[in-house]
């Protein structure tokens, strides 16, 4: 598999980057969605949809089969499946579409404090692994958040957060079924080691996953096609 050098971080391949953002809403239906949206990957772009139902499944929808297994490794759902997944950004509005099965409409605020401060850093020292050992307890703290910690398969993971803005407004449809008003990620996800804000938000990272060596030339188990 080819990575690009943008991904990749010179002189660790066993370090892989993604660069865009992660967008998480709870729902009135007790449903929680992450979005994530990667202009920049070893993948190239994409977008995924990490959905939790009321009742604890975790469903991985993803564009196709190497961004699912990679995703797979690295969190843990119930099921998995492979729909097209596309993202219309705007000023203020993001509208994601995937396959037939979901549909969701996020209305993004004006950033406050947290991403003021999130700006203001260098994006070369926020996108640096090392740089979560200050922010990791500070997100803690304001955000019941995480941004380093243990991965699935051995791997270990770091969210370079670079931007915030708090996400005011969203309807979701999920296979036909509308799943409510906007509502806090409460309880927090449980795909992998952390979660988003509490507060639905839109998160501008860098994510860097750490693959053991012998493992990074198999991304993944089987998933699922829709």
């Amino acid at each position: 598999m080819r990575v690009n050098a943008f991904a990749r971080d010179p002189g660790r391949p066993s370090r892989w980057r993604f660069d865009g953002w992660i967008a998480g809403i709870g729902t009135k239906s007790g449903t929680r969605v992450v979005l994530g949206h990667w202009p920049g990957s070893p993948f190239g772009p994409f977008s995924d949809v990490m959905l939790e139902q009321a009742d604890g499944h975790r469903l991985l929808l993803a564009p196709d089969r190497r961004t699912a297994d990679f995703i797979a490794r690295t969190y843990t759902f119930d099921e998995v499946r492979v729909v097209p997944v596309e993202v219309q950004v705007g000023a203020d509005h993001w509208t994601v579409t995937a396959g037939e099965l979901l549909g969701l409409r996020l209305t993004v605020g004006r950033r406050g404090l947290p991403g003021l401060a999130l700006r203001a850093v260098p994006g070369a020292l926020a996108a640096r692994p090392s740089w979560t050992v200050v922010t990791d307890p500070v997100a803690r703290v304001l955000l019941g958040a995480r941004t380093r910690g243990s991965a699935g398969g051995g791997r270990r993971e770091w969210y370079g957060a670079r931007d915030l803005r708090p996400i005011t407004a969203a309807s979701a449809l999920h296979e036909g079924r509308d799943l409510g008003g906007l509502a806090p990620v409460d309880p927090a996800v449980r795909f992998g080691f952390g979660s988003t804000p509490r507060a639905p938000a839109l998160v501008r990272v860098t994510t860097t996953v750490s693959v053991p060596r012998a493992a990074r030339h198999g991304t993944g188990a089987p998933a699922a096609d829709a």
